[in-house]
C-alpha cells in the first residue's frame, strides 16, 4: 500500500464529518468512544506535518494523541468491546517509531539551546556534536516514514475508527469515569511509596508514566463530570501536568547526560570538552528535578483525594 492510498480524513475512515459530542448524562462508553474519535482526528491532523518534518511539534502532537488513545483503552477499553486490547497493542507499535524520532527532536533542540550560550570558540565543536544526532534522527525518521506508509498503519487507523462507533447494545456494566480515577491514583501513590530515599532514574521515569496515565484518565473523566466535580478534575489535570514537567525534565537530563558519555568514549579533544561541559550541566538539571518532584507529587495527591472527599 502506498502513502497516497492511505486514509487522509476522518470521513475516509468512516467517521462523521464533525467530532462526536457527549455530555455528563451520556453513558461512560459514549465518552470513551468520543475520546477516541477526538484523538484519531488529532492524529490525522498532524500526520502530514509529521511526514514533512517541517515543525517538530506536529510529531509531538501526533504522539500525544496516540498516547491518549492507548491510555484510554488501557483503563476503559472494556467498555468498547474485545477489540480494544489488540488496537492498544498496535498503537504501541506505532508509538515506538514516533518516540524514537521525538526523543531525537528533544535532544537536538535542547543541545542547540545549550551550545548557543557557549563561547564562540566552542561553537564549531558544538555544531559537530549536534550533527551526530541529526544524522541519527534522519535514520529514525526514514523508519517512521515507512511505518506511516504501510498497510499495517492503514489497518490500525481503520480499527481505531471502528471502536469509535456506538454499538446498539447497552454497556455490559455501570461505570463511573470519575470514580474510576481512584485506580490510576492508587497505582501512582503505591509507586511513590515504594521509592527509596534516592530513587534510580528508571524508577522516576516509571513514576512519570503513572502520572501521565492519571492525567489522561482525568481528561476523559472531565467530560462526564458535572460542574463542581469538573472543576476539581481540572485542578488534578493541572497538577499532573506540572508533575510530568518536572519528571520530564529529569528524564531529558538523564538521556542527554548519557548520550554525552557515549560521545566522550570516542570524541576528539574539542568535541570531548564540549560534551563534558554539557554532561555536567545536565547532571545539574537532573539534581534540580530530583529536588522538586516530591512537592509536585504532593499537589497531585491532594487534588486526587479532593475528588472523593
Amino acid at each position: 500500500m502506498t502513502a497516497e492510498s492511505l486514509p487522509r480524513t476522518p470521513v475516509e475512515l468512516g467517521l462523521p464529518e464533525l467530532p462526536v459530542e457527549v455530555g455528563p448524562a451520556d453513558p461512560a462508553d459514549h465518552h470513551v468512544r468520543a475520546k477516541l474519535d477526538r484523538e484519531i482526528r488529532a492524529l490525522l491532523a498532524h500526520e502530514a506535518g509529521t511526514r514533512s518534518g517541517a515543525d517538530p511539534e506536529d510529531l509531538h502532537q501526533m504522539r500525544v494523541a496516540l498516547r491518549r488513545m492507548r491510555s484510554v483503552l488501557k483503563l476503559s477499553g472494556r467498555l468498547v468491546g474485545d477489540g480494544a486490547e489488540p488496537v492498544r497493542a498496535e498503537l504501541g507499535w506505532l508509538g515506538q517509531s514516533l518516540g524514537e524520532v521525538r526523543d531525537h527532536d528533544v535532544l537536538i533542540g535542547h543541545l542547540r539551546e545549550v551550545i548557543a550560550d557557549f563561547e564562540v570558540r566552542d561553537q564549531q565543536a558544538g555544531r559537530r556534536l549536534v550533527s551526530r544526532f541529526v544524522t541519527e534522527r534522519a535514520t529514525a525518521k526514514r523508519r517512521l516514514t515507512r511505518a506511516l506508509s504501510s498497510a499495517r498503519y492503514s489497518t490500525l487507523l481503520r480499527e481505531v475508527s471502528l471502536l469509535t462507533r456506538t454499538s446498539g447494545d447497552a454497556p455490559g456494566e455501570p461505570h463511573d469515569l470519575v470514580t474510576g480515577l481512584a485506580k490510576p491514583h492508587r497505582k501512582l501513590a503505591k509507586a511513590v511509596r515504594a521509592l527509596p530515599a534516592d530513587p534510580p532514574d528508571d524508577d522516576l521515569h516509571a513514576l512519570r508514566i503513572h502520572g501521565k496515565k492519571l492525567r489522561y484518565a482525568a481528561e476523559l473523566a472531565q467530560t462526564s463530570a458535572k460542574k463542581k466535580r469538573a472543576k476539581r478534575i481540572k485542578k488534578l489535570i493541572q497538577a499532573t501536568k506540572d508533575f510530568q514537567t518536572v519528571l520530564g525534565d529529569h528524564q531529558d537530563a538523564v538521556i542527554a547526560a548519557e548520550r554525552m558519555r557515549t560521545v566522550l568514549a570516542t570524541a576528539d579533544g574539542e568535541l570531548g570538552f564540549v560534551a563534558g561541559r554539557i554532561a555536567e550541566r545536565e547532571l545539574g538539571r537532573r539534581a534540580e528535578a530530583r529536588a522538586a518532584w516530591g512537592k509536585a507529587w504532593a499537589k497531585v495527591d491532594k487534588a486526587a483525594k479532593a475528588l472523593h472527599a
